[in-house]
């Protein structure tokens, strides 16, 4: 998209993606650690042992993104608007972050196996065609009656990740 439209129109339309899933990260008291590109890297830190009460919460922001998503595009389709779809993945791992690189350009980053996955998980939205993806970490903290899709090898991640995806209603 950025390759096809005008760049004030490319902005406005990552800003808005940004609205919908970064504004949902917020909205349900995660923390946006980092844009990366048209990506949205976000915790809910349960440094407490709350694993349960901050997956609810992911959960709930993803699904929230995904209705700010529906009504954004409306709006924007109304408008003869560019519109936008996105993948979301969760899991559940530990992560390090922090300023990293020279003093001349330090950047934020987060590094660590289970930021590597989340990414990867990210990636298989578009192989299974499901727009919210968890983990087996992620899944084993909430009873929901998740649809597995089975295990998968993600690139450079050591062993292989049974995904699923919240039940269709």
């Amino acid at each position: 998209m950025a390759a096809s439209m005008p760049v004030e129109d490319f902005l406005d339309l990552l800003n808005a993606y940004f609205e919908c899933t970064a504004g949902a990260v917020l909205a349900h008291g995660g923390e946006v650690l980092r844009f990366i590109g048209d990506a949205v890297l976000a915790i809910f830190p349960f440094g407490d042992g709350k694993k349960r009460d901050c997956c609810e919460a992911a959960l709930a922001a993803a699904h929230e993104a995904e209705r700010r998503k529906d009504e954004t595009n409306a709006e924007r389709s109304g408008k003869g608007q560019e519109t936008f779809e996105f993948g979301l993945a969760l899991h559940v791992g530990d992560v390090m972050f922090g300023n990293i690189g020279v003093p001349e350009r330090p950047e934020f980053s987060v590094i660590g196996p289970a930021a590597n996955e989340v990414a990867r998980l990210e990636d298989m939205t578009k192989t299974l065609d499901r727009r919210i993806l968890v983990s087996g970490e992620f899944a084993g903290q909430l009873p929901l009656g998740w649809d597995s899709l089975g295990e998968h090898q993600l690139r450079n991640v050591d062993s292989p990740m049974e995904i699923f995806a919240p039940p269709k209603p």
